[in-house]
């Protein structure tokens, strides 16, 4: 079974990973707009939302999620 530990982990290595892989997006160049576009503001929100849930749940330890 997993515990909220491992959950909120997991999430936040996603959202991490999410949040790299955005900003290597914007370094090579892809996309029409100069800098951070739209969809990317967007998807930089999305995974700052998912790593503050994560990050809440790893204190609360070995409880089952």
């Amino acid at each position: 079974m997993i515990t909220k530990r491992q959950l909120g982990l997991g999430l936040l290595i996603i959202a991490i990973t999410g949040i790299v892989a955005l900003l290597t997006v914007d370094l090579v160049g892809a996309g029409a707009f100069q800098g951070i576009g739209p969809a990317q503001r967007l998807g930089l929100l999305a995974c700052g939302i998912v790593a503050l849930t994560g990050a809440t749940l790893i204190p609360l330890g070995d409880k089952p999620a």
